[in-house]
């Protein structure tokens, strides 16, 4: 299924949807990398899988991994080969699990993508970042890599069930190095710092509007 979606699915995506790239190159070519970035659909994670140059690692629900019957482990193949790591997030430890999943990632070498503000943004604007992921970078090392992705919410709008054959652009960042706080990981206010520092690199590509308030999730 990996080899599916990498030389025929992934290739077939990018001419249907031709997305403008800028600074791919950014990401480096090997070790641990976080890829920070801004959320505004659903298909947000094909669109970084897709343009990112090397295999990226997301969460996904357990429950996607779990389904029976042949379509069930089609499903949860698919969901693996794009690069999805399953989490439980119905459990009361759900947030030390999916930041176990995500350093288990780095600490392979690996590339591991998140989306500080915790949900899509349904105002169109960027919101406060959770500090999850200034946690991974200041536990682990690894530089961060900030992304902007313009137009997805046309491609996917909320409550569309299909895609759109709409054009996106994605912006990669240089990448941010937190190494200088060796250590202090376990300062709220170091982790604050981390976190809008990201943000503020974030808003710098997107040229959304900055709200220093936490997005609410959606109702389910």
């Amino acid at each position: 299924m990996h080899l599916v979606v990498r030389w025929l699915l992934a290739p077939f995506v990018r001419f249907l949807y031709r997305p403008v790239v800028h600074g791919a190159e950014q990401i480096p070519r090997c070790g641990p990398v976080i890829i920070a970035a801004n959320h505004r659909a659903a298909v947000d994670t094909a669109v970084i899988a897709l343009t990112a140059g090397r295999p990226v690692s997301f969460l996904g629900k357990a429950e996607y991994f779990t389904r029976t019957g042949l379509r069930g482990r089609a499903f949860a193949s698919f969901l693996t080969a794009l690069g999805y790591v399953p989490v439980d997030r119905a459990n009361a430890k759900a947030g030390l699990a999916a930041l176990h999943a995500a350093r288990a990632v780095l600490d392979a070498g690996g590339v591991f993508a998140i989306y500080p503000e915790g949900t899509r943004s349904l105002d169109g604007r960027l919101h406060r970042g959770h500090t999850g992921v200034a946690t991974l970078a200041l536990s682990t090392g690894a530089p961060v890599v900030p992304v902007a992705l313009i137009g997805t919410e046309r491609v996917q709008p909320v409550g569309a069930r299909f895609p759109r054959l709409r054009r996106v652009t994605v912006r990669f960042g240089e990448p941010l190095d937190f190494t200088r706080y060796e250590g202090l990981e376990g300062s709220g206010m170091i982790r604050r710092a981390v976190t809008d520092e990201i943000m503020d690199a974030i808003a710098s590509l997107s040229h959304q509007e900055y709200v220093d308030s936490y997005h609410e999730r959606p109702a389910a």
